[in-house]
């Protein structure tokens, strides 16, 4: 009698092409469902097997890998595909997005040295790109772009820059629909004269402001010093002056992970915070001693802490982001007052998916009817009015009664990029948050900070890369 057919421990779901977190080499990666959780199995032929968490949460991930609308490609490539996908970013052909949002760093300097810097920037390395460099990168951007829908202007720290309001005159000047700057907050919160300034700015502006924690010890681990007075100063002044801001948490597994619902709280509280955007924390950089088994969370995680910290949100209304869904995952919501109501939830996932604009609320005729339910006013089509603007192709407009505006909107964002871990090529390919290269090309924000950041120049990887696994199919063979 022979023995019976055994089963694998897990379910095999997909098939995807990954990197090996040691070589970079492009391997093969499997996707599988283990245990209610999803996990990535890749084997390098030099390195060996490798199991990363991807999710926690099965459904969502199914969820995610269906909530698409076609992609939208940039008005022209910077780069041909030679390599394949990541070894020829800038962005080549076989990109499958457009750039909604788009950093251009302006600055290499810091007067911080965080542990978690993805850019390794502090107060004694490097210096500032120059005003005619940082136009240069922004008239490349209009080229791919047209009218890029978002760019941030970052670091470094970007308002050390010395010529920092000449840059923020020269974006001005170009079509750039949603302008925003990516601060630590240490001069907004030194500086009142300089807040005053940037109000001049505020239409079309927004403040991209450091928020890790509210406690001094995840501020030191992250940050390498207490923060909790400059954040304060700073949303003091960002208030003063109704200058837009999203709060931005680098989150980190068991150091304030627990504070998501508490930070939430805190940001409906202050006039000027439109919103809060966690990021877990990415292997790059200074943070080279990432363990992606013990220190990685992933954007189910953060999803899950958000829907049990917070009471605001349900399950139906944390949503994928359809642009990118793997890495992106957004709520919005309705605050007026001391009510906070949540807005995603009430369009059809069908809606979503329409137009150039991922989330078109102006469009469901349900989630018009319950705002106006909801606050009463009641009022003839006449009295609307596009309140809110194009911010990201993933960001909404929405059709507000007159009395309300975008300091009405409050939203919460969920950002994972990927690293050498949880790398996963389809995923990438539709990444659409960028970086300027300092050459001009327009590369994937997950793929910089690998392969393209100083000098880490992905030809010679690339080459090398490929190389090697010919000479192991020689030997295979």
């Amino acid at each position: 009698m022979s023995p019976p057919i055994s089963e694998r421990p897990y379910i095999f779901y997909e098939l995807t092409n990954s990197l090996c977190s040691s070589c970079l080499k492009k391997v093969e990666a499997k996707i599988i469902f283990q245990d209610e959780r999803v996990y990535m199995l890749k084997t390098c032929l030099e390195h060996g097997l490798e199991k990363v968490l991807i999710s926690i949460d099965i459904e969502y991930y199914k969820r995610a890998r269906n909530f698409l609308k076609p992609p939208q490609t940039p008005l022209r490539f910077n780069t041909a595909t030679v390599h394949g996908c990541p070894y020829d970013c800038g962005l080549c052909p076989d990109h499958e997005q457009h750039s909604c949002l788009t950093l251009v760093e302006i600055a290499e300097r810091c007067n911080l040295t965080c542990p978690v810097c993805y850019a390794d920037s502090s107060p004694t390395k490097g210096g500032f790109r120059s005003l005619p460099e940082i136009e240069f990168l922004l008239d490349e951007l209009v080229k791919n772009e047209g009218e890029p829908d978002v760019v941030q202007l970052s670091g470094g720290e970007p308002t050390i820059h010395p010529q920092f309001f000449e840059i923020m005159d020269a974006a001005r000047k170009r079509p750039i629909r949603h302008l925003m700057v990516n601060t630590n907050g240490i001069r907004i919160a030194k500086d009142r004269h300089f807040a005053e300034k940037l109000a001049a700015y505020k239409d079309g502006f927004e403040v991209y402001l450091q928020f890790d924690s509210l406690k001094q010890q995840a501020l030191e681990v992250l940050r390498g010093e207490d923060l909790r007075q400059v954040r304060r100063q700073a949303l003091d002044h960002l208030n003063e002056f109704d200058i837009s801001t999203t709060l931005v948490v680098t989150l980190q597994k068991g150091l304030n992970d627990q504070e998501i619902g508490e930070i939430i709280d805190f940001a409906l509280k202050e006039p000027c915070v439109r919103g809060v955007t966690f990021q877990p924390v990415q292997s790059a950089g200074r943070l080279e001693t990432f363990n992606p088994a013990k220190d990685r969370l992933t954007l189910s995680e953060v999803r899950a802490q958000i829907l049990k910290q917070s009471p605001i949100f349900s399950d139906a209304d944390i949503l994928p982001v359809p642009c990118h869904p793997d890495c992106i995952a957004m709520a919005y919501a309705l605050k007026l007052e001391d009510k906070v109501v949540p807005l995603s939830g009430l369009i059809s996932p069908e809606e979503l998916l329409k137009g150039r604009n991922t989330i078109q609320y102006e469009q469901d005729p349900l989630m018009k009817e319950k705002l106006f339910q909801l606050f009463s006013l009641n009022q003839a089509e006449k009295n609307t009015s596009h309140a809110v603007g194009d911010l990201l192709c993933c960001l909404p407009k929405l059709e507000f009664p007159t009395k309300l505006s975008y300091r009405n909107i409050f939203r919460v964002i969920i950002i994972e990029f990927l690293d050498r871990y949880n790398f996963d090529v389809r995923s990438v390919k539709r990444s659409c948050v960028h970086i300027m290269h300092p050459d001009g090309r327009v590369i994937p924000f997950d793929t910089y900070n690998m392969f393209y950041r100083e000098n880490l120049e992905v030809g010679q990887i690339a080459r090398n890369g490929i190389q090697k696994a010919e000479v192991k199919l020689d030997r295979i063979n």
